[in-house]
């Protein structure tokens, strides 16, 4: 059999090879035509292949009645309709480790050259100026580097800065002290890493929770004289805060890479001579370009011959009456994922997953790949899906178990979600009433009766006449109406829960207010 193959956008003619070099290979390159265009060609290819330039559409896949599968050299997906993709059954493959060295590679490169004003002394040279005290530069030898996130690239820079002989501190939530001692490095929170910092960089994916994570307070924790580098993505540092940094002092200077809005021109920053910066080149090598086009290339093959692909992105096809059966349960899983996550603050080193009553007689692995996903999506953002979550999973060091029994505790089925850090171990349980959807019907060893939806406020705190009231004229007070309330406790006078769904989201100032009662222990915003 023979198979139509479409590459769209321009890859690297060596990094296409492999699929020149099969058989029954049949390869067509266009790179020029337009999206309508390319909706009336699209039907009859097996697989296309892209990078970012084209827009791979719900409409496109509507229209593509042959294809089984969509390759993207490169990392992300956000110009493929995933959802579509699944719907229609095609796989989407990616290329998540053929520009690390590359990305790795130019940071270290940035680094060194706003340690010694590389680019502002050859300017100056450029412009017939000849002035060696003005570009006095600083050796990396002995500074520390802060890194904030430890991922494939954020590991790759470690590795060559402690080649500099500069001492490396990071933060990343998945990070442990005993990972750290084993990559030869120092573990701190994120406020820790950007107070002992020389350097600082940023290897983060960017998601709500990490836009404008460098902002005007966390500059505000940072030693003076310290320097920026942001090859990661545009976003994670507030450019704005950056500006102001730079012209109090507190930044000595700055590189960056990758910008909130690009192409990134007439930008105040670039009037700053303290600021160098290159326009998104760190995936632009002859070798990345190459690796990621022979990863998908290799992927294409493996998936049309028949055989498992390496970096899959969506779903796989699953028995439709495994799906039948546990497709209602898809949404609960992710969301105790995500509820219980918010619950610790330490690291995960292993999560248990028990399915009770009529789940512990079929395949579950979807929803253990559903729940995981639910985890890891607070720090890992849309990188996560079900396909790659055990994956990840794995190389955070997180050990997953699963757990099946008969006994539900009167419920006809229950899915109970339990972590584990160093600390503590926390725990929810959910099932589906029939007519009503979702419930969280536990917190730890508290009954609830919860719908895993919005924004939610967890509440421990003491039994005591009062708390309740004082807690609502707080929220009164920033008018913010509160939907449903949950209450249990362990004992008169104990330990106590108090679970609200309010219409709004709490900032950190207004859940600093609540935290100031006497009675209450802890409070939580989880947005769901």
């Amino acid at each position: 059999m023979t198979f139509n193959i479409l590459i769209a956008d321009p890859l690297s003619e060596d990094g296409i090879q492999p699929l020149q070099d099969s058989e029954n290979m049949n390869l067509v390159i266009d790179t020029t035509s337009s999206p309508e265009e390319l909706k009336h060609k699209i039907g009859e290819f097996d697989a296309l292949l892209v990078r970012s330039q084209t827009k791979v559409t719900r409409e496109l896949i509507q229209e593509a009645r042959n294809l089984k599968i969509i390759g993207r050299a490169g990392v992300g997906v956000d110009n493929i309709d995933l959802d579509a993709a699944t719907e229609h059954g095609v796989i989407v493959v990616n290329a998540p480790n053929g520009n690390t060295n590359s990305a790795a590679e130019h940071t270290m490169a940035m680094i060194m050259a706003l340690s010694r004003k590389i680019p502002q002394a050859f300017l100056a040279l450029k412009n017939n100026q000849w002035d060696r005290k003005k570009y006095v530069g600083v050796e990396l030898k002995d500074k520390t580097l802060g890194i904030v996130g430890l991922g494939r690239i954020g590991a790759e820079v470690a590795s060559r800065a402690k080649g500099q002989r500069m001492n490396v501190m990071a933060y990343d939530p998945f990070l442990t002290e005993e990972k750290a001692e084993e990559m030869g490095i120092r573990y701190g929170t994120l406020e820790e890493v950007l107070a002992a910092a020389d350097f600082i960089t940023v290897h983060t994916p960017l998601m709500k929770e990490t836009r404008h994570l460098i902002d005007s307070e966390a500059f505000s924790l940072m030693k003076p004289g310290v320097q920026i580098i942001n090859c990661a993505r545009g976003g994670i540092i507030d450019e704005d805060a950056l500006y102001e940094a730079i012209l109090s002092k507190k930044v000595a200077g700055a590189a960056m890479d990758v910008f909130e809005k690009e192409p990134f021109l007439d930008h105040k920053l670039l009037t700053l001579p303290e600021v160098i910066a290159t326009p998104h080149l760190g995936a632009s090598t002859v070798e990345a370009q190459e690796n990621v086009a022979i990863d998908v290339s290799k992927d294409v093959i493996r998936f049309l011959t028949g055989e498992l692909v390496q970096n899959p992105v969506n779903l796989p096809s699953v028995a439709k009456e495994i799906m039948n059966k546990i497709e209602p349960y898809f949404n609960l899983s992710e969301k105790l994922g995500l509820f219980l996550i918010h619950s610790v603050t330490d690291p995960v080193e292993e999560v248990n997953i028990h399915y009770a009553g009529d789940l512990s007689e079929v395949e579950v692995a979807p929803l253990t790949r559903n729940t995981v996903k639910g985890i890891l999506k607070r720090h890992l953002g849309e990188h996560v899906n079900d396909v790659n979550a055990l994956y990840f999973a794995e190389r955070k060091g997180i050990t997953i178990h699963e757990n099946k029994t008969s006994k539900t505790r009167g419920f006809t089925n229950l899915l109970t979600v339990e972590i584990k850090t160093k600390s503590e171990t926390k725990s929810v349980a959910g099932t589906l009433l029939n007519g009503l959807g979702p419930r969280i019907v536990k917190v730890d060893h508290y009954s609830v009766d919860v719908t895993p939806e919005g924004h939610m406020i967890v509440i421990h705190h003491q039994d005591q006449p009062g708390v309740i009231g004082r807690m609502g004229s707080i929220l009164a007070e920033h008018q913010i109406n509160i939907a449903t309330m949950q209450v249990d406790r362990s004992d008169v006078g104990g330990e106590a829960i108090m679970m609200l769904k309010v219409d709004r989201h709490m900032d950190e100032e207004q859940l600093n207010q609540l935290k100031e009662l006497n009675e209450i222990h802890d409070v939580t915003a989880i947005d769901l």
